[in-house]
């Protein structure tokens, strides 16, 4: 069939069954990944994202459709969260509950055991005490007593706390982050791009366009998915995947 005609079926079908499509043949494959904003991807992001996310400037740094399904399916799980914490209904933020002495934290759906990947995360509210990012295994605990620095806290979590620039993991304070006199404290909405770097073992940031530099290295080979840990009632943190980081 011509590719016009391909395009139009598969923009009927749904995530799993493009993937079996792509493996039919090099026309099929082409069809499907040539073009990121194909009526493929345009037909499948308008089905699977909330309009609030497509008209809002949440994805304003995606730019592609394919880019925006691939960010849905890369964003907090419902299913793997503190029960203190609910994702609202843009599919990518997480809304903290006013719980008192409580640090509550949140994993994506999908983790990473190989390759190099971006994602920014920004606070739409209050950091309070303890404002964490980072990177977690899934023993890592979601939930705690108290407010603490979650992620970090453990051999199973690595975090940089936003509020004092400190860095963490398995409960000590790795040193402080960036490392420069008179760091500049984050900004609330102000976007950190999160890069995990599977080959090199690493951990970095970027805050605009400015790598901050190499957080952590000797990361071990196991699944690490993007994390964050929260203790002010209403606070929101929103987290949009991006794919491979651009160096330069």
């Amino acid at each position: 069939l011509p590719g016009r005609v391909l395009e139009l079926v598969f923009s009927y079908l749904e995530l799993r069954e493009l993937r079996s499509c792509a493996l039919v043949c090099k026309l099929w494959h082409r069809v499907l990944h040539g073009d990121e904003n194909s009526e493929v991807w345009r037909s499948l992001a308008a089905r699977c994202l909330a309009e609030e996310a497509l008209r809002t400037d949440i994805l304003c740094n995606v730019p592609t459709y394919k880019g925006k399904v691939r960010a849905f399916h890369h964003a907090f799980s419902t299913n793997d969260c503190s029960r203190n914490v609910y994702i609202k209904k843009n599919g990518f933020t997480l809304h903290r509950n006013p719980i008192a002495q409580s640090t509550d934290g949140a994993r994506t759906k999908i983790g990473f055991s190989e390759g190099r990947h971006a994602w920014e995360v920004w606070w739409e509210g209050p950091l309070g005490t303890v404002a964490v990012i980072g990177i977690a295994t899934k023993r890592a605990a979601m939930q705690c007593q108290g407010y603490v620095a979650l992620l970090g806290s453990d051999d199973q979590s690595w975090g940089w706390n936003l509020v004092d620039n400190n860095l963490l993991h398995n409960g000590e304070v790795n040193g402080s982050f960036p490392q420069c006199n008179n760091a500049p404290k984050y900004q609330i909405g102000e976007r950190i791009r999160v890069i995990l770097d599977m080959e090199d073992k690493t951990l970095a940031f970027e805050r605009g366009y400015e790598f901050l530099g190499v957080a952590f290295r000797g990361l071990p080979k196991v699944c690490l998915y993007p994390a964050v840990s929260a203790v002010y009632g209403n606070t929101e943190v929103t987290l949009v995947y991006l794919g491979k980081p651009l160096d330069g």
